[in-house]
Order: structure tokens, then C-alpha cells, then sequence
């Protein structure tokens, strides 16, 4: 029995009242991500909140009176105190960061949750209710962190308009003193978000003196249904537009130098770097990295796993039936346009974006006669998880980046 569903509109985290006599999930069908509520049979449908915000997650109180709700402002992901009679809300902490995975006690005496930032790792937290007292319970942040996070980076929140005037939001991290050179780095996705998340790459270059700049391009999520939508049947184009308007923006910063700037990203964050490089007659960026990316929308959708096909014919449709897009979104055939260095980085066991994606790239910059950098790990899947190779993965980064970013 069907009780919810429309056409183009998602519909997730379903979760039974304790009393068992309504289900709550998230709905997009305002536009925005918000909560609703259904009884079993299908009757009472409501929306129950309307925060103008997506909700990212929420939990009932055993007693059902109450939900504590994750509110996505801007990519800072605040928590949140719903009153389900009345639906009103209560902000229990904003601070900018990003609250995850809420649970009640059983008495709803105090309430857990994790939360990180920009300067410091996840961690386990403890509020007492109603006063809101917040004890941490986990420490996770390194020893060695202590000394320097005060000299820790918290980014900004910028925007630049792309080349059709849709406004682009991103996170700008400026270091203490500039060396000149900037980076770069989309997400990946497409459908995710850069926010006030601990990203320790950002933290070490910008110590280094990097700018680094992290665009929620079009197709992003956090920024309503219109914004998400943006790149259907449109991979590679217009967002791959937002990223070279990134390096545009780049550009007018103060002490930033025109032949200094970089790209570099994983999954569909490697993929805009592929298309940044490949389709960009300004050749904005001086050199790019593609972690586990891809260039060839068609070849990708047939070896990778199936719900990642299914996920890809949600934004683009069936091969079969929208070939053109594929193909126009895959820059395996513009190689001969490449005039900059490229380091591509792919796991062996990724079943995500396939390692013949990079392999298949790979020879065609060979055929081209370009400059790249090439290597595996033969047991990574998508993403680099082992420490050991993240400490390869890192070490390569830099060495490259400071190689054709930092002359002399």
C-alpha cells in the first residue's frame, strides 16, 4: 500500500510515532525538505512543519510529544526543538557547525548528539533539558591539534554570480598570510553540500597560505528544489560553468596571482575537475587533481553498480533515451584540449565510479601526448580509507599542488 508519493518529489526517513498511530518523514513537495505526517491507513496527511529550511534529520520523544529536528541553514546544520501538537519550534544551538544524529533519553531528561565545526572533529555531546546545559563527552580532537587550533580557520560564506547570473554560495577560507596561490574544490554528489563541516585538507593547506575556496555549485543541495534541479539533464555544463566562475572569483581577491589557482575534488568534485581543465578555452586553472573521478558519463553508467546507474537516471534519464546528454556531459573526447597538468588518484575496489573511468581518461591524455599523473591503490574503494594511504593520497596532493602552484 502506497501512502505517500508524487511525481519528482523525494519522500525519505520514514519513522513511526511510539504511539504507533502516525508516521512522520521529509518530503520535498514545498519546495523545501520539510516534515509531514500520515496516519496508516493513508488519511490525515498535514505538513507539519514550514521552516522555509531542509530538515536533515529528526528523532520523536518516547513520549511522542516531542521531535528534535537537524535544520540545514546555509550549511550550518542547527538543532532544533519541535513541539508536535502545536508545531512550533524551539532553537536549542545554533553555533556554526553541524549537529547530527539526536537521541533522546528515555525519561527525555537530557538528549545526544554530535557535533563538529570547521576548526575542530566530530564529537559526542550531552544537553540537559529544559536548561540546556551541554557537556562534551568524546575528545577526539589529536593532541597535537590543541597547540594550533586557535590559529585554526573558520571559512566565510561568499557567493559570485556564474555565467548565466544564478548566484553561486561557497565557503572561502583565507590563511593568515597568503601565498598567492588558491585552491579550488567542488563536492562531490552532485546532490551534497559543502557546510561547517571539519575538513582537515582545508585546515592544512590554508595554513600552508592557501585560499581555498569550496563552491556549492548548481545542483547542490541545502538551497531548495530549484537550486538542486539546476543540472538535471545538464551534467557537466553549467556547473562545470560554476566552477570556472569560482576561479573568476578567485581572481579579483587580493594578492591571488592569475596563474595560481588550482582544482581538485573527489567523485563528482574529480569529475568538474576533469570538465574544468578539458572545457575551459581561458585555461583558468593551472593544474587539477581528480580523485576517483570520471569522463565518460556513458562507459561509467555501464560497469558501475546498479543503484548508481539508478541514481544517474535520476538526473539524466536512461542512456538509451537521452544519449545526447551523456554525451555531452563526458570529457573524455575533448583530451586534445588539455594544457594543464592533471594528477588522478582511483581505488582499485570502487564499485561507485569505476577505475576504468580513470584508466579510460588516462589514455586518452596518454594519446594526447599531456602531462599527468597517474595512481592506484588496489584496495580502496570509492573514497581513500586506509591510513596509510591517505597519508600517499595527502603527501601527493601537496607535492603536486606546491610543484606547479609555488614557483621557485
Amino acid at each position: 500500500m502506497t501512502l505517500y508519493g508524487k511525481p519528482s518529489t523525494r519522500a525519505l526517513s520514514p519513522k513511526w510515532s511510539p504511539d504507533g498511530k502516525w508516521i512522520s518523514f521529509i518530503s520535498q513537495e514545498s519546495g523545501r525538505e520539510e516534515l509531514y505526517l500520515i496516519q496508516p491507513n493513508g488519511e490525515g496527511l498535514h505538513q507539519l512543519t514550514n521552516a522555509g529550511r531542509d530538515i536533515f534529520q529528526f528523532e520523536w520523544s518516547p513520549s511522542g510529544k516531542q521531535m528534535l529536528m537537524v535544520v540545514n541553514k546555509s550549511g550550518s546544520f542547527e538543532l532544533m526543538l519541535l513541539e508536535t501538537e502545536t508545531g512550533s519550534i524551539v532553537e536549542l544551538r545554533n553555533a556554526a557547525g553541524i549537529h547530527s544524529n539526536p537521541n533522546w533519553a528515555q525519561d527525555e531528561s537530557y538528549i545526544t548528539f554530535e557535533f563538529e565545526g570547521p576548526t575542530f572533529p566530530p564529537d559526542l555531546y550531552r544537553m540537559e533539558l529544559p536548561s540546556k546545559k551541554v557537556t562534551k563527552l568524546t575528545f577526539s580532537t589529536p593532541f597535537a591539534l590543541h597547540a594550533i587550533r586557535n590559529k585554526m580557520v573558520t571559512p566565510e560564506i561568499v557567493s559570485y554570480k556564474s555565467f548565466d547570473g544564478l548566484e553561486i554560495p561557497a565557503f572561502l577560507y583565507l590563511p593568515e598570510r597568503s601565498n598567492g596561490a588558491a585552491i579550488l574544490y567542488p563536492h562531490g554528489g552532485p546532490k551534497d553540500q559543502y557546510g561547517f563541516g571539519w575538513d582537515e585538507l582545508a585546515q592544512y593547506f590554508t595554513a600552508k597560505g592557501y585560499t581555498y575556496l569550496a563552491p556549492n555549485y548548481r545542483g547542490s543541495t541545502g538551497y531548495g528544489q530549484e537550486f538542486e534541479r539546476a543540472n538535471y539533464n545538464d551534467w557537466g555544463v553549467g556547473d562545470t560553468q560554476d566552477c570556472l566562475h569560482g576561479a573568476k572569483y578567485l581572481r579579483t581577491l587580493k594578492g591571488i596571482k592569475s596563474d595560481r589557482i588550482g582544482i581538485a575534488g573527489g567523485s563528482y568534485g574529480g569529475y568538474m575537475t576533469v570538465n574544468a581543465l578539458s572545457r575551459d578555452p581561458e585555461y583558468l586553472f593551472a593544474c587539477g587533481i581528480a580523485k576517483y573521478g570520471d569522463a565518460n558519463l556513458i562507459s561509467s553508467w555501464a560497469q558501475c553498480e546498479k543503484r548508481l546507474r539508478l541514481y544517474t537516471e535520476i538526473f539524466l534519464g536512461h542512456p538509451s533515451e537521452n544519449l545526447s546528454i551523456y554525451l555531452k556531459g563526458s570529457p573524455i573526447t575533448d583530451a586534445k584540449n588539455i594544457q594543464k597538468p592533471v594528477l588522478i588518484l582511483h581505488g582499485l575496489l570502487d564499485t561507485v565510479v569505476p577505475p576504468e573511468a580513470s584508466e579510460e581518461w588516462v589514455e586518452a591524455l596518454r594519446h594526447e601526448g599531456k602531462t599527468f599523473e597517474y595512481k592506484t591503490y588496489e584496495d580502496e574503494p570509492h573514497g581513500f580509507l586506509r591510513r596509510e594511504n591517505l597519508y600517499d593520497v595527502y603527501e601527493r596532493m601537496e607535492r603536486f599542488l606546491d610543484w606547479y602552484l609555488l614557483p621557485g
